[in-house]
């Protein structure tokens, strides 16, 4: 089996590499998300075009972990002063209506004879790819300014809404044994949580700090034991492992100091981006049914349908509950991004074949608008972001411009008495 393996993984490794070298090529002309590579890359090695690399059992495991990876650095971005500073009700209650307009939808879909479950592609309308944004979003400076815990905050309830989702809606469970395994999973989240505030011993934390530098790595294996063991218990409560490893990313960010922080999620993200979320991103291109998207015409045009409906389901929603504490420019662009959606997509179709809930050129179109959408929104989402007044150095200096000049907020908005607003100046202090 290690033999078989192997070679796949080499070529994993190579399109690894190969990616961000052909979008740092492709950056004078577009900004290509290096994650649409990956898939790419995955795709043209896989069984559809040259057919040279092949999921089996270790490469499957590894790119597993790897999503698993994935939602626990998700998790790590959430923090409760940034959900505070985000509007985090708005955030729930937009993706609540993202999630009511998706189910009307998808009973369209499937009314019309296009899907066979209307809650699998519903759940698919629903999603923001927080993890696929970040790296996009930190490069462009935006994480630092004040727009940061808004995109931040909504793209977290973007994806751990929708694992909430798939762990109460796709199961063959009563729906009250569900809510009641989820509020106890919860709860155990929740408590690990408050103990990671609260208990802080200043001799652990001495010993922590003397073995993040040294060969141990101690905060980097407890942040693994912490993944491994709430996804462990998610399973055992027959939850999604997603929902438990987001939880674990919830709880390592509030258990490291503050002061070593930016060492310990340096080593975290450079096991995650530098080796396992590239496999499962890789791995999932290879696994992409490519014929199922060509073969017929009327099925790759459903990927732009799809596309602009992840706007109508989840954009919309964003825009509307986010119109009157944002400026016009911000709020346009916190739609846009939030309408990008790939790596739940690929959770969510996967599980909707799997469990044939879901036609295979479906969700090879879902997959394809989900790639549409990390190629696209971001750009367009950025370019609106830079035309609002407040950002007016946005890119140039990274720093998202000065936000408290001439009675204008951190969000962009003026006052009738021309003062600053209650976030007033955040992005010049950013």
């Amino acid at each position: 089996m290690t033999e078989q393996a192997i070679p796949t993984l080499a070529l994993i490794a190579l399109a690894a590499v190969l990616a961000p070298l052909v979008a740092e090529l492709l950056r004078r002309f577009i900004a290509v998300p290096e994650v649409v590579l990956l898939i790419t890359f995955g795709i043209i090695l896989g069984p559809f075009v040259l057919n040279i690399a092949h999921s089996n059992s270790i490469v499957t495991a590894l790119s597993d972990f790897g999503l698993t990876y994935l939602m626990f650095l998700a998790g790590t971005e959430v923090d409760p002063a940034t959900m505070r500073k985000g509007h985090a009700p708005r955030a729930v209650v937009s993706w609540v209506v993202s999630l009511l307009i998706a189910l009307v939808f998808g009973a369209l879909f499937h009314a019309s004879g296009l899907v066979l479950d209307s809650v699998v592609v519903a759940l698919c309308l629903t999603t923001t790819a927080l993890g696929t944004l970040l790296p996009i979003l930190r490069d462009a400076g935006v994480l630092e300014t004040a727009f940061g815990p808004t995109i931040l905050t909504v793209g977290a309830i973007g994806e751990f809404g929708p694992i909430v989702a798939v762990a109460l809606l796709l199961t063959q469970r009563e729906a009250g044994l569900t809510i009641l395994l989820l509020a106890l999973f919860i709860g155990v989240a929740v408590i690990a949580a408050l103990l990671a505030v609260q208990v802080r011993p200043p001799g652990f934390v001495l010993l922590l700090r003397r073995h993040l530098y040294s060969t141990s790595q101690l905060p980097v294996r407890i942040s693994f034991l912490l993944v491994i063991l709430l996804a462990d218990l998610a399973l055992k409560l027959s939850l999604d492992v997603l929902l438990g490893a987001f939880a674990a990313g919830v709880v390592v960010r509030l258990f490291i100091p503050d002061e070593d922080k930016e060492q310990v999620n340096s080593k975290l993200e450079a096991i995650g981006f530098g080796f396992l979320i590239p496999i499962f991103f890789i791995e999932s291109g290879i696994n992409f049914d490519l014929h199922a998207l060509i073969r017929q015409p009327h099925v790759l045009l459903r990927v732009p349908v799809f596309a602009v409906v992840f706007l109508i389901t989840r954009g919309l929603p964003t825009l509307v509950f986010f119109r009157r504490v944002l400026s016009k420019a911000q709020a346009q662009a916190l739609a846009i991004l939030s309408a990008a959606g790939l790596p739940l997509i690929v959770v969510i179709t996967t599980i909707g074949v799997d469990e044939h809930k879901m036609k295979p050129q479906n969700a090879a179109a879902l997959v394809a608008a989900g790639m549409l959408s990390v190629l696209v929104y971001p750009i367009l989402g950025l370019r609106r972001l830079r035309a609002d007044p407040a950002f007016a150095t946005f890119g140039a200096t990274g720093s998202g411009g000065t936000g408290g000049t001439g009675g204008t907020d951190g969000t962009g908005k003026t006052d009738e008495t021309g003062e600053t607003g209650d976030t007033a100046g955040t992005v010049g202090e950013d």
